[in-house]
């Protein structure tokens, strides 16, 4: 009879160590109640009310982990489960990511919408494989803009020598040293310092950004210039994902595009 209540023990014990929850490290740029944050915060809603809180999210926003490119490289590692992440950072992985930065190559948010949802976002989407990521969704920033202290810009020639922080990106390195400006490629936790320093004189991003962080705090003045189109993406790691079952997959699929669609509604209320 002991041995009987003791093997039904040891039954409880291993079911509940088998059941407890598998933490998902998230790392992303800006701060919880920004798009990434929203998006965030969307998916982990899925994913645990989907599989009983089997998994858990710890959220590292504003850089938590270090910049989007170290975020990244710590998926490829394992070490990191997921992030959201800028497309201008994964083009050093993923070069036809590239192809979004091509200055206004898209007519506004549905025609971006439309075409990343379809065959030719889903074909790029294939293409993270190789690199030892898993890209579920294409979510959304909007259009870039610029934002500056030294003048305002009503022509290109106002960009003249204008020091713009930029990310490391050759398409829009390219397209500003075209323009005249001088273009100053920096990891996202050092710009708010620096342009309180007047190291450079701005920046370019999206209005959710340009909202979510306060850049008009630091900033004199700013350019609808709509000059690039900026997507999104919703990462994870490969070996994590490569050691979910088929129906977890699914739900973090589905988590992802319900992430996606709170990210739009975000951009939609700033743009």
């Amino acid at each position: 009879m002991r041995q009987t209540a003791l093997f039904a023990t040891l039954v409880t014990i291993v079911g509940s160590a088998l059941a407890a929850e598998t933490e998902v490290k998230i790392g992303y740029a800006l701060a919880p109640d920004s798009h990434y944050g929203v998006a965030a915060t969307k998916w982990e809603e899925v994913v645990e009310a989907q599989t009983d809180g089997r998994f858990s999210f710890r959220h590292f926003p504003s850089s938590g982990l270090g910049g989007e490119r170290e975020v990244v490289e710590g998926l490829q590692l394992g070490t990191i489960e997921a992030t959201i992440v800028s497309t201008g950072t994964l083009s050093n992985f993923v070069p036809a990511t590239g192809v979004t930065d091509i200055p206004f190559l898209f007519r506004s948010l549905d025609h971006a919408r439309r075409v990343l949802d379809g065959p030719i976002g889903q074909k790029i989407l294939e293409q993270f494989d190789d690199a030892g990521l898993v890209a579920l969704a294409w979510g959304e920033q909007g259009f870039r803009h610029i934002t500056n202290n030294r003048n305002p810009i009503e022509t290109p020639e106002d960009l003249a020598g204008m020091k713009l922080r930029t990310m490391e990106n050759p398409v829009h390195l390219a397209a500003f040293n075209a323009i005249g400006a001088a273009p100053t490629p920096m990891a996202w936790p050092e710009v708010i310092g620096t342009l309180q320093q007047g190291t450079i004189d701005g920046q370019e991003n999206p209005l959710s950004v340009i909202v979510s962080v306060k850049l008009d705090e630091v900033q004199k003045y700013l350019t609808l210039s709509g000059h690039v189109y900026s997507p999104a993406m919703l990462l994870v790691s490969k070996p994590f994902w490569d050691g979910l079952s088929d129906d977890d997959k699914v739900v973090f699929e589905e988590g992802a595009a319900e992430a996606v669609a709170a990210m739009r509604s975000y951009v939609d209320d700033v743009e």
